[in-house]
């Protein structure tokens, strides 16, 4: 495997982040901001910063085709934002009608809407209306108990997945009549109006779920949670018990965010500062190693957690803690891994995928 392209912004923590379809342009939502960063030979050189919010930005969103961009703050708005002629982003407020923090952002892969996820338990499905010229917005509520943190987008652009501090995974349809075709028949349902509950899942321990993907079909969900398991689902048709619910508890801290890099196998990252591999199918699901080499010094995924963990306090105890590479870390990111996203895809597979995190770093990995 190629070695990782690291771009260490700065010295601050990275909410979300989201490249343009041509990987040219780099958005990354950072305190009330979100700055464009332009492709620069190697590396990425400040271009232009996204000023309107007045609170934390929690996501960012580039739409591959149109190049809109859409953000969303702990100040309950979002924004679509779209480049004028004089070269400016001309910003557009969405009226999500929330009264709690927006947590997360994302187009649907048709673009015609997008999802806003918030503490206000439900989830914002904008949509543009042309005859009044603005972004409108119906939430998806029942059956949320608690604050959504993470959605995910079906490939047919009308399910979508949302994970919560319910500790449940859930997949509802999103159908906005005007905006959607009537999408084809899944696993998932046939007749889907808006606010329809295609499936509601919990872990074993019912900790908060962090991150949830669709795999490349749209076949199965898998999400991870708090008690540092992943959860696939691979249900069987409408209204029926899941052909199979499959899941793995690690001795790993918990991972924050994942994807599907194909069919059959699973990456994910969060308080490990890395991102590790997992091969799944409905039968089984294991983890086979880490997307980083062993380096020098390094435990491997051979040596079991705990004793790792032993063996760090002990030279520790025989350094002390005043020695000078405490404060390194073995890994490539220094600090929690917030955001892992597909950075290019061959074949219906992701070739490459990039993460960002709490360390100021986003990095590009080549599978």
């Amino acid at each position: 495997m190629a070695n990782p392209e690291v771009h260490h912004l700065f010295h601050h923590p990275i909410a979300d982040h989201s490249f343009s379809a041509d990987r040219q342009t780099l958005a990354v939502a950072r305190d009330n901001n979100v700055e464009l960063y332009q492709r620069s030979g190697k590396g990425f050189v400040l271009q232009d910063e996204l000023r309107g919010h007045d609170k934390q930005v929690t996501g960012v969103d580039i739409a591959p085709t149109s190049g809109k961009i859409v953000t969303c703050s702990q100040d309950r708005n979002a924004y679509v934002w779209e480049p004028s002629s004089n070269g400016t982003w001309k910003p557009t407020l969405v009226l999500l009608r929330i009264n709690r923090a927006a947590t997360s952002v994302r187009w649907s892969p048709s673009e015609t809407k997008f999802a806003v996820g918030s503490g206000a338990r439900l989830i914002a499905i904008c949509y543009f209306e042309s005859e009044n010229d603005w972004w409108v917005s119906k939430h998806l509520k029942k059956p949320i108990r608690s604050t959504i943190t993470s959605i995910a987008w079906h490939p047919n652009s009308v399910l979508l997945a949302g994970g919560s501090t319910d500790g449940h995974a859930r997949v509802w349809s999103s159908f906005v009549k005007g905006v959607d075709e009537r999408p084809e028949a899944s696993v998932w349902g046939e007749r889907l109006p808006f606010n329809t509950v295609c499936g509601e899942y919990l872990n074993s321990t019912a900790g908060w779920v962090h991150g949830c993907a669709f795999s490349p079909s749209g076949d199965a969900l898998a999400f991870c949670a708090h008690d540092s398991s992943i959860t696939v689902v691979y249900p069987s048709t409408p209204e029926q018990p899941p052909k199979a619910v499959i899941s793995i508890s690690t001795q790993l801290l918990p991972f924050v965010d994942l994807l599907w890099s194909s069919e059959s196998e699973i990456i994910a990252a969060g308080y490990d500062c890395e991102a590790y591999r997992f091969s799944v199918n409905p039968s089984s699901i294991y983890l086979t190693g880490s997307l980083e080499k062993a380096k020098a010094g390094r435990p491997s995924l051979a040596d079991g957690r705990e004793d790792s963990a032993f063996n760090m306090f002990k030279q520790m105890d025989l350094k002390g803690k005043g020695a000078k590479d405490d404060t390194v870390l073995k890994t490539v990111h220094q600090n929690t891994v917030n955001t892992v996203r597909v950075y290019e895809e061959t074949g219906g597979e992701v070739a490459r995928l990039s993460t960002s995190g709490v360390d100021g770093r986003v990095v590009v990995w080549t599978l």
